[in-house]
């Protein structure tokens, strides 16, 4: 590894709880704000990065990463500045739905289709129901994460995005594989520490973020 005076350092975040998230909705695009708990989470992760210096702070577009972003920043007199960039993956048809509504094979299709997409390496560049593909979160979020680290090599930057998001790229990084890393394991405010030459990234930590068999995530 380089001499890591060279490389950014960035807290690859999830945001609070949203009413969906307790609620157990797939969320996806849907901008649903924060509930009580998740601004309460947004503070205790605030305090808990108090004494890092971020040089910029970027967040997903949407509400919920948005607030939790700011909730970070606010003592520390920081602008949050979105893209669409890192936004959670788009669920089609799925957004707005409850699993313990739905039909048992619309749960079993849905999982079928998230557990194709979410296999390294997979060649599909369409899916069906609209869900967005992994080359499609490629192209979008990668060029991002590898301008932002180019930009602010020797310094530290907070990213908050979404769990669908950070568990797609920690697999992708080779952290876990889908099976010891499935939907339900990035807790709301949980994060990645990722060091970064723009060209490689290599994990230096993680809070709030679990290894075990099964789970259902809903973004």
């Amino acid at each position: 590894m380089e001499d890591k005076l060279n490389y950014c350092t960035i807290y690859l975040t999830r945001h609070g709880e949203t009413e969906w998230n307790a609620q157990g909705i797939i969320q996806g695009h849907s901008d649903i704000p924060l509930n009580k708990v998740g601004e309460e989470q947004a503070k205790q992760l605030a305090k808990k990065l108090r004494t890092v210096k971020f040089s910029a702070a970027f967040s997903s577009d949407l509400i919920r990463a948005k607030r939790t972003a700011e909730i970070v920043t606010l003592e520390k007199k920081l602008a949050v500045k979105t893209t669409t960039a890192l936004r959670e993956r788009y669920f089609g048809d799925y957004e707005g739905k409850h699993f313990g509504f739905l039909h048992q094979s619309e749960v079993k299709s849905l999982l079928l289709k998230y557990k194709k997409l979410a296999e390294k390496n997979h060649p599909d560049t369409e899916s069906e129901d609209s869900i967005e593909t992994d080359e499609q979160l490629v192209n979008r979020f990668i060029p991002f994460i590898r301008e932002v680290a180019v930009g602010y090599q020797g310094r530290n930057v907070l990213l908050v995005t979404h769990g669908g998001i950070i568990r797609w790229f920690l697999i992708h990084l080779g952290f876990a594989d889908v099976k010891i890393l499935p939907p339900g394991s990035i807790n709301n405010t949980a994060y990645a520490k990722i060091i970064s030459d723009g060209v490689d990234f290599f994990i230096k930590e993680t809070f709030g973020i679990k290894k075990f068999d099964s789970a259902i995530m809903t973004g």
